[in-house]
């Protein structure tokens, strides 16, 4: 459909979004938003920046502004269920601008804040609840919030509550739910567990995949170096030293790991704020805010922050440390490109994230180029060839073959046995967060099929890059397309 007129939505959000200047749907709009408005249960699949939010929050609001009725007490009549704080903002945020000519409520709970206020704000009912599954759970275990009146329920970036050990929340809110409803589920990737998981909550739906699984957004310009873990610091000074490099986000594995290069970027002379879980909501906010309006131009974060950053005009994403799960990486370099915009990725590799690549590589089903090292940076030494053995001597204690993993429990496989499954240790008292997801950034373990891949033994040398490559003269590739 070449514009947002053909899809027959009431004039009041029409209305609205010429204000917001929509004007041509996105594939993910054009191919869902007709399911949706006719009734069907849907799994859609799409890359980060594509939409998807549109995709349901428009029909949603729709099938409300033709059917009104009362909100139910201390209920909603749409239920929307974000992994993070961050996006679950945005998500309502986004209904409230589509539905501004429209009378219905929206509200937004998650966890870091006082419930108090929540549980006044859902006392009357509202038509569209947006929730992080922690403090929804919070809520009606109060007895403050009842999920039977229920007609549409949204699982939007389905594959990331998964990788935050939401599984059992989820499980447990959708036998709240009632059994006639629409079940929508929205994600970027669709890994194994997301398709059995869609398999039992959806009925007969319909599959809209605008993108093959997990592959990287085909605007973003990738490259790696290989870097000691020593040089990282010197190498992304180098990188935001780049007159090209105008707004960007550094990721890092862990919270710690982020306060520190937000350290050493000021120690360096360059600005930059930190979004992780441990930081209260009105850091976050303030954060964010703060990288949107470009007064800070560099922001620090942790994958469970990844999905709720939504900002246009974001040049450059660097991988401080390479993620431990492949789809992850398909997220994070995600946050450019957007709305039709390039953008260039840059990630850092150590000796011990090698393998994280060639998971990473796997998955998108591409190599990664390798890209030089600027001048004064110390190259990671090339790995080493591994050789199978033809034979074992005789007599001689069967041992690990070269190339291949430790048994499960030794080496790297073992570190981060966290639960992963994401609840404190208590509800709080009202003011507390509750369930931290937030907490397994750092100590999830890895899922298991991936702790069991097999590493290549086909004894080739990745390069790594060179230390005289003088200025990162590729930095500046797509600038001129990212603007």
């Amino acid at each position: 459909m070449s514009n947002f007129s053909h899809f027959g939505l009431a004039p009041s959000i029409e209305k609205a979004l010429a204000a917001e200047g929509y004007e041509t749907p996105t594939p993910i709009q054009t191919q869902a938003i007709p399911h949706v408005m006719a009734g069907r249960d849907l799994c859609g699949i799409a890359q980060t920046g594509t939409g998807k939010t549109a995709a349901f929050a428009l029909p949603i609001l729709h099938h409300f502004a033709e059917h009104v009725r009362q909100t139910p007490r201390r209920g909603c009549r749409a239920l929307v269920l974000s992994p993070t704080r961050e996006l679950a903002s945005q998500i309502a945020d986004s209904f409230r601008a589509y539905g501004r000519h429209l009378r219905l409520s929206t509200a937004v709970v998650f966890g870091g804040v006082p419930i108090g206020k929540q549980e006044r704000t859902l006392a009357g009912g509202v038509d569209i609840l947006v929730a992080t599954p922690g403090r929804l759970l919070d809520l009606i275990d109060r007895r403050s919030l009842s999920l039977r009146d229920v007609e549409v329920f949204v699982l939007d970036e389905a594959d990331r509550m998964l990788d935050l050990g939401f599984i059992h929340d989820l499980r447990r809110i959708v036998k709240l739910l009632p059994a006639e409803r629409q079940t929508l589920f929205f994600s970027a990737t669709m890994p194994a567990t997301i398709a059995s998981l869609a398999a039992a909550f959806l009925n007969d739906p319909v599959q809209v995949a605008v993108r093959p699984e997990a592959t990287t957004a085909e605007r973003v310009e990738q490259s790696i170096m290989f870097v000691p873990t020593a040089q990282k610091p010197a190498l992304l000074h180098a990188v935001l030293s780049e007159p090209t490099v105008e707004r960007v986000l550094v990721f890092t594995r862990t919270k710690h790991g982020a306060d520190k290069v937000v350290r050493s970027l000021a120690a360096g002379g360059i600005a930059a704020a930190a979004i992780h879980g441990n930081k209260s909501q009105p850091q976050r906010e303030r954060a964010l805010a703060g990288f949107k309006s470009g007064h800070c131009r560099v922001l620090v974060a942790t994958d469970i922050a990844a999905r709720g950053i939504d900002v246009d005009g974001v040049t450059h994403v660097v991988n401080y440390d390479l993620p431990n799960i492949p789809e992850s990486y398909v997220h994070r370099i995600g946050r450019t490109a957007r709305a039709g915009a390039a953008g260039i990725a840059i990630s850092f590799c150590n000796s011990e994230e090698r393998e994280y690549l060639r998971d990473i590589e796997k998955v998108t089903r591409m190599k990664v180029p390798v890209a030089e090292l600027p001048k004064g940076i110390a190259a990671l030494p090339a790995e080493p060839v591994r050789a199978e053995p033809s034979h074992h001597r005789p007599g001689r204690p069967q041992q690990q073959r070269q190339g291949q993993r430790p048994a499960q429990g030794q080496g790297r496989g073992a570190q981060g046995q966290g639960n992963g499954h994401g609840r404190g240790q208590g509800r709080g008292n009202g003011s507390g967060n509750g369930r931290a997801p937030e907490r397994q950034e750092a100590g999830r373990q890895r899922p298991a099929q991936q702790q069991r891949r097999s590493r290549p033994a086909d004894g080739h040398v990745r390069p790594a890059g060179q230390g005289d490559g003088g200025a990162i003269g590729w930095l500046s590739h797509g600038a001129s397309r990212s603007r």
